[in-house]
């Protein structure tokens, strides 16, 4: 399965503020990521929605992870960012298969195969070590 680009830079955002353990700016994360600005704001604003990040304006503020959004999984953020949708639609644009297609059932049960695994990730797994040092290492101080 093929995750969007905003759904990527909102695990990496969780991950790189989730082990800082401290408020990281918009602009910090997005040169971290190598990310335009604009996209990292987006998804901040995303996460901040879902209650997944917490944002300070002014000279001290920042982006950072409440210590419960440790415990999210990463299944849960990208059926956020990506959605509960089939995998194909075949309602849209009348299929001759139709009615006798099994593709349908194969991509849904792939779909939530690839969910459930995800599930067992939690975000304080993606940043324990060896992770963790490294995510440390590439924000500034």
């Amino acid at each position: 399965m093929h995750l969007s680009k905003a759904t990527d830079i909102a695990l990496r955002v969780l991950m790189l503020a989730a082990a800082k353990d401290a408020q990281l700016t918009v602009d910090d994360l997005a040169t971290t990521m190598n990310v335009p600005r604009n996209h990292v704001a987006k998804v901040v604003q995303r996460l901040q929605k879902e209650g997944l990040v917490t944002t300070a304006r002014g000279r001290n503020g920042g982006v950072s992870v409440p210590p419960e959004a440790k415990a999210v999984s990463a299944g849960h953020v990208v059926r956020r960012f990506e959605g509960e949708d089939e995998v194909v639609d075949c309602e849209r644009g009348p299929c001759p298969l139709h009615r006798a297609c099994l593709l349908r059932g194969a991509l849904r049960t792939a779909r939530e195969a690839f969910f459930a695994s995800l599930d067992t990730v939690l975000l304080r797994d993606l940043i324990a070590p060896p992770t963790g040092p490294v995510l440390l290492s590439l924000t500034r101080e």
